[in-house]
């Protein structure tokens, strides 16, 4: 089961303006919280990493 299109929209935009791996709303993925970071790299967010 994946994300709602509008969220994975959002999460893209936000991350674009980050350099590490941030959850929806812009907080920091705590490198501990696997569940939270496989969503991140299934979705393909982890693509979108501010370089």
């Amino acid at each position: 089961m994946g994300i709602d299109n509008s969220v994975k929209k959002n999460w893209i935009e936000v991350q674009k303006r980050h350099d590490c791996p941030v959850n929806a709303i812009g907080v920091k993925i705590n490198p501990k919280d696997a569940k939270t970071l496989k969503v991140w790299k299934d979705e393909g967010i982890d693509k979108f990493v501010k370089k």
